[in-house]
């Protein structure tokens, strides 16, 4: 799952929404040149005040200019078969 911003302000929002989603495993979030710029591995105890440093991370970066692309691991994702 992917999706993409200008803004940083909708980049933390919606880190937020995807960390207290509670079934993601991972948030990747890339430059316009798909570079990777942080990973975040989701744990259940992320939420609450571990969450606050990440998402200041996440603000920090979305303060560069520049698109911004999250990309989403879901545990629900189905496993993609090897071959």
């Amino acid at each position: 799952m992917k999706f993409e911003f200008d803004d940083s302000q909708d980049l933390v929002k919606k880190v937020k929404e995807l960390i207290h989603e509670g079934n993601v495993r991972r948030i990747v979030i890339k430059n316009d040149q798909g570079q990777t710029v942080i990973e975040i591995p989701v744990t259940i105890g992320i939420v609450g005040a571990i969450a606050a440093p990440v998402l200041a991370a996440v603000g920090a970066v979305g303060a560069l200019a520049g698109k911004w692309t999250i990309e989403v691991d879901k545990r629900d994702d189905p496993e993609t078969p090897a071959g």
